[in-house]
């Protein structure tokens, strides 16, 4: 990539956030660098949703999450004849990557066909529940269409642990 390591190409984007967060869920301030392959974890979330199984909507989607120890995880949405039983993208990677041992998720992309779309209200949640406030989330749509948003854009008042 010829933009520095860590960096979504701006021209590709309509908003880029840094990938340096200062603010952890505890309100303590922190010091922490995201160091992300965006290339791996865009491929993967594209690759991903071309395995979606979505015959009613016809609404695939593919997500892919980034683990703490540096490894990727993918998810695609699985529909369901009882549509309460479908599974989304984010929530299936998320699932993945918790299987594997992971406590923590770097960054999140998300594929979807046509204009870049923001996860369902239940997939902002589950990854705040992985994701730090400041967690990097790249909305892709067809061609080179994309979005960023720190997590807590997508989902401000998320709801955690601090309200048990």
């Amino acid at each position: 990539m010829s933009q520095a390591e860590g960096e979504v190409p701006p021209e590709t984007c309509r908003c880029v956030l840094p990938l340096y967060s200062r603010t952890m869920r505890s309100g303590r301030a922190a010091s922490r660098q995201a160091k992300v392959d965006w290339a791996a974890l865009i491929q993967g979330a594209r690759e991903v949703r071309e395995r979606a199984y979505a015959p009613y909507s016809r609404f695939k989607v593919g997500a892919a999450v980034l683990g703490e120890s540096g490894r990727i995880y993918v998810g695609c949405n699985v529909e369901n004849s009882s549509y309460g039983l479908t599974v989304c993208a984010e929530r299936n990677a998320a699932a993945q990557a918790v299987a594997a041992g992971e406590k923590k998720l770097l960054a999140c992309a998300i594929a979807a066909g046509g204009k870049p779309c923001p996860p369902c209200g239940m997939c902002r949640q589950v990854l705040a529940e992985f994701g730090d406030p400041a967690m990097p989330v790249v909305l892709l749509g067809g061609g080179k269409a994309r979005i960023i948003h720190a997590l807590s854009d997508l989902l401000p008042h998320a709801f955690d642990k601090t309200f048990l």
